[in-house]
């Protein structure tokens, strides 16, 4: 039996390393409530006077907010449809074991050894001719193609987790193949559907690059775009990009504390099944 003292230590241990690591997010909070002044010249990490003005900075005169929506939108839509189209997919990979579905595996792992950023020419250029540059519905559609490899391959594994016998009793009971999977498979699916939510989320939230190359109008972009604006050529606003910052981390922040359960459940599962 583990001797308390040792466990004190172990946790002061795990306590110091958790600090370290997160030493640049905790700077970066601290920051948010100090003066843009103290935040050039003092070297003290606590602030020496409280202020809330970044927050107002940030709420009366940035379009913080409209970003913060468009990022709401571009998130959820993409973890929807992710779901849907990763889950039928997956599900078909599971259970129609062919040839073909075989190739369809290999190619998803293909898929991410891939540099997207090799195809972003040819996207752009066709995006625009279909009228998808300045909007949202074009980042949505890249970060879903993004996001599917894995989803996919996360989804077959969770299925392949689902004894066949459960699916066989309910086609005895009446129920056909769709209905077999969106009254029992799904339900099962809980745990994966939120392992894929999670991986989903944190990739499109935080994503930069394809809103930086597909939106220009200001009264489209992210987040991470608007963050950008706190930086000018000549000047940087330290105090509201810092409180910008932190509004932005606290929804994921809070979404994590729910599901982190579920992080280490998703990352053990999916493409390591066969």
């Amino acid at each position: 039996m583990i001797k308390k003292p040792l466990i004190a230590l172990v946790f002061l241990f795990l306590l110091v390393i958790s600090i370290v690591v997160n030493l640049p997010v905790i700077t970066m909070v601290l920051n948010s409530f100090k003066s843009n002044t103290e935040i050039m010249t003092s070297t003290q990490v606590m602030p020496q006077q409280w202020t809330m003005e970044n927050y107002l900075f940030v709420n009366d005169k940035s379009a913080f907010w409209q970003q913060f929506i468009n990022s709401i939108i571009v998130t959820s839509l993409t973890v929807v449809a992710t779901i849907l189209i990763g889950a039928l997919a997956g599900y078909a990979i599971s259970r129609f074991r062919t040839r073909l579905t075989g190739s369809f595996s290999v190619v998803l792992l293909l898929l991410q050894m891939f540099p997207f950023v090799l195809v972003m020419l040819p996207l752009f250029l066709a995006f625009r001719s279909l009228h998808l540059i300045d909007t949202l519905t074009g980042v949505i559609l890249i970060q879903t193609s993004i996001s599917l490899p894995v989803s996919v391959l996360m989804f077959r594994g969770f299925f392949d987790s689902i004894p066949g016998e459960i699916e066989e009793a309910a086609w005895m009971d009446g129920c056909n193949r769709w209905s077999t999977f969106t009254r029992i498979v799904l339900p099962i699916s809980g745990p994966g559907i939120a392992a894929v939510s999670i991986f989903t989320i944190l990739l499109s939230w935080n994503d930069y690059i394809i809103p930086n190359i597909f939106i220009k109008k200001e009264s489209l972009m992210t987040l991470p775009l608007g963050l950008q604006m706190f930086m000018q050529q000549n000047a940087t606003q330290w105090g509201g990009l810092t409180a910008a910052a932190t509004l932005s981390a606290l929804p994921i922040l809070i979404f994590l504390l729910f599901v982190q359960k579920y992080i280490a459940y998703g990352a053990a599962s999916g493409s390591v099944k066969g």
